[in-house]
């Protein structure tokens, strides 16, 4: 007898394309990463929560061959943590003019806009999406946001978005197949 599967969507070839190229991954923490929920105890002490999906994603992407980073405006000792876990070396916490960071990277690792994917949830992260190889939203991200991206995941930020787009860039590594 055969279970019933959802049937995973296609991806359309021009976003395959664009994931074909990309070598670094740049990720906002806060709506992306998270749910943009922060939990803050009576201490002051926060904490978030992250998706486990989203950090395996991210040790296969990395084992890959794509290079991992994150920029958020906040600061948070969790986020550092989080970051270590998974190997991600590229942490820039506290930065509202993220572009800084990104023409850094660009530099750092020899690469132009078109080998660089960023995934954000917040008009902070347009200069970003704008420039980029690959834009990617969440569900979930700001009106104004989603209208501007290449793409948009199914699933909302702390919810395996992340993993969506490891797995496209993934994916777009495959030999495909020809008719």
């Amino acid at each position: 007898m055969r279970t019933d599967r959802r049937e995973r969507p296609s991806i359309p070839p021009k976003i395959l394309e664009k994931a074909s190229r990309i070598k670094f991954l740049l990720l906002d923490v806060d709506g992306v990463m998270t749910d943009g929920t922060i939990y803050i105890d009576a201490d002051g002490r926060e904490t978030k929560a992250f998706n486990i999906y989203d950090g395996s994603g991210i040790h296969l992407v990395r084992k890959a061959g794509v290079e991992v980073g994150i920029v958020t405006g906040r600061q948070s000792p969790i986020v550092e943590f989080r970051a270590r876990e998974l190997g991600i070396t590229e942490v820039y916490q506290r930065i509202l003019d993220k572009v800084k960071i990104y023409d850094d990277l660009l530099r750092k690792y020899g690469l132009q806009d078109l080998e660089m994917a960023y995934m954000g949830d917040d008009v902070i992260d347009l200069p970003i999406l704008k420039r980029v190889g690959l834009s990617v939203a969440v569900p979930n991200a700001h009106p104004e946001v989603k209208d501007r991206v290449d793409w948009i995941t199914r699933k909302a930020g702390g919810q395996g978005a992340v993993r969506e787009v490891t797995d496209l860039l993934l994916a777009a590594r495959k030999p495909r197949n020809r008719a």
